[in-house]
């Protein structure tokens, strides 16, 4: 009978915990959306403003149950202009990813992104570069322009080399947009690593266990050229498989404590 009264209870307080956490997320998101906007209007698209909300979607984690384990090292403010590669999972990039972004930091994003109710103009305000995935010309044009950018501006560059999200299905094969920009701009690519968060993360359960972000040492492009764009992609690619493949097992270990 005490079992039967308490599988509706405890599946009515998951419900609440799911309901609340939603509603303090939107409430959040909106807050700091509508209050970054205004803030940055007094120096738009300043890429200093990236990492400033950023790193303020990060304090989610908490909301979310997540116990953030942070690796990213205090001498990466030091890099200088450089090209940032993550691992794209799913929604929750937002909250784990952007943890791990450094001072003048830009992303690069689908044009589409600005048409998102709040946040749409807040990622442009920020500074961000939007490309039209639509029109490959386009796309094309605008490596050289990241490449520009990152030298006349002295700015880096988060990129997200798979393209889209991955959803569950490993890491994916890498597209060589960030490795040409790289290589053209003639600066270091850093890989940045997320431990497996897909499927493992829900509204409803309290406890949403770990999550390991670490950045890799940098990686030196100048020796190669153009034509070595594939071969600099398919290396990146192993030692982020590697080193997220890693990172689960560790975090597979500390759930279990």
């Amino acid at each position: 009978m005490y079992g039967l009264v308490s599988s509706p209870l405890n599946k009515l307080r998951n419900l609440m915990l799911a309901l609340i956490r939603a509603i303090i997320v939107i409430i959040f998101t909106i807050l700091v959306c509508v209050g970054g906007s205004i803030y940055c209007l007094f120096s738009p698209r300043n890429p200093k403003h990236v990492m400033t909300f950023g790193h303020a979607f990060g304090r989610l984690s908490s909301v979310l149950g997540i116990k953030m384990i942070d690796r990213v090292p205090a001498k990466a403010k030091n890099y200088g202009p450089s090209i940032y590669i993550g691992n794209h999972q799913n929604n929750y990039d937002m909250v784990t990813m952007s943890n791990g972004v450094q001072p003048r930091t830009v992303t690069v994003g689908k044009k589409s992104l600005v048409l998102i109710p709040f946040f749409g103009f807040l990622y442009w305000i920020t500074g961000n570069i939007l490309i039209d995935r639509g029109n490959r010309s386009k796309a094309h044009n605008t490596i050289s322009q990241v490449a520009d950018q990152i030298k006349s501006r002295k700015i880096s560059v988060w990129m997200f080399p798979e393209g889209t999200r991955s959803r569950g299905r490993g890491l994916l094969p890498f597209k060589t947009g960030a490795f040409h920009a790289a290589i053209a701009a003639g600066v270091p690519i850093v890989p940045v690593c997320v431990s497996t968060t897909q499927g493992k993360i829900k509204l409803n359960r309290w406890n949403n266990g770990h999550v390991i972000i670490e950045m890799l040492e940098p990686i030196d492009t100048s020796g190669y050229t153009k034509e070595q764009v594939r071969e600099l992609s398919e290396y990146c690619h192993h030692l982020m498989e590697a080193k997220i493949k890693e990172l689960d097992k560790e975090v597979e270990a500390l759930n279990k404590r």
